[in-house]
């Protein structure tokens, strides 16, 4: 049985999806950029942090409700997250009229929580850690009839997130490696999964933050792993296991991939900010880190990342300014 989620085919299909609600996101290449990285690597970065809710989740949301239904739009969809994936589905539930619930957890960034909120969607707080939330939400999946939109473990979510590499090509066709960002894995699948169709000789690397490295330690141990805890800033990468419909993919498709220190996601943030003028969280600045380690590997060439999430809170983004992460 193939490994890969979804095919070609799949991707354009939820590109119709979700080509009539969301615009391209730009992709720009910043000389300040290239000059941090330096090893002679032109870096194009790929905006999805200019997208509705600032990250690329959106795609991943209108992937999904837009095949739902009509009797899964009247029951409504509920989700587990620690923010990005929630504010997607919320949002594109207004969009669509479908009605969302959310499940956090415990103690989960306030102004996460407030987005949500603002776009409509219930919001539940239960659990210790987004694992535990994604028992929560099945549970009142199972009492009310709502269906799950896990944030990784979907194959119209892997395809909705393939349509941001496939822009990328388009926009820049000569890109030579693009390094992803991996929290469940479904921007680097779908990735992946464009790669193969289009440049099938585009080697495609991995990062994951070493606080939260279940995905990371789970490829190179060539088997799937859970950790106890998942520490790290970047809250969209905070798994503490890998997943059934992506980690085959991974194992099998990546050329590398690497963890990356939360003082190094933080100098990325500080990067991305002195040399583009845009702000990332965690998570949206450790597809650069990566970068960063891996630049010796990938010197002289043309390198694509994501900035994916924008939506750092004050308290964080305070503590990695004054240089304390």
């Amino acid at each position: 049985m193939s490994v890969w989620p979804v095919t070609m085919a799949d991707v354009l299909s939820a590109r119709r999806r979700i080509a009539p609600h969301l615009e391209r996101s730009p992709l720009r290449r910043y000389v300040p950029l290239d000059e941090a990285v330096g090893e002679g690597i032109s870096v194009f970065v790929k905006h999805e942090n200019h997208l509705p809710t600032n990250a690329f989740k959106v795609r991943n949301r209108l992937s999904v409700l837009g095949a739902f239904t009509a009797d899964e739009r009247r029951a409504g969809a509920i989700a587990a997250t620690r923010g990005n994936h929630g504010q997607g589905l919320a949002w594109a539930g207004s969009l669509l009229g479908v009605p969302v619930t959310v499940c956090v957890p415990v103690g989960n960034n306030p102004e996460k929580n407030a987005a949500i909120r603002g776009f409509g969607a219930a919001l539940v707080e239960q659990g210790r850690d987004y694992d535990e939330s994604v028992e929560v939400a099945a549970r009142l999946s199972r009492e009310r009839g709502l269906r799950v939109v896990h944030s990784t473990n979907d194959r119209l979510v892997v395809a909705g997130a393939a349509t941001l590499t496939l822009e990328m090509l388009e926009q820049e066709p000569e890109i030579e490696a693009i390094v992803y960002s991996v929290g469940g894995g479904s921007q680097a699948v779908g990735g992946m999964v464009v790669a193969r169709a289009l440049r099938p000789s585009l080697p495609v690397y991995g990062v994951q933050a070493a606080g939260a490295a279940a995905a990371h330690d789970s490829w190179h141990a060539g088997k799937r792993l859970t950790t106890a805890r998942a520490d790290t800033i970047a809250d969209g990468l905070a798994t503490r296991s890998t997943y059934e419909t992506t980690f085959g993919a991974l194992r099998e498709g990546l050329a590398g991939f690497v963890a990356v220190s939360e003082g190094e996601i933080a100098e990325a943030i500080r990067v991305l900010l002195s040399t583009t003028h845009n702000l990332a969280e965690g998570a949206g600045a450790a597809g650069l880190a990566g970068l960063f380690r891996l630049r010796r590997e990938l010197a002289g060439r043309k390198v694509g990342i994501v900035l994916s999430g924008g939506n750092i809170d004050r308290e964080t983004l305070g503590r990695v300014l004054a240089g304390s992460v």
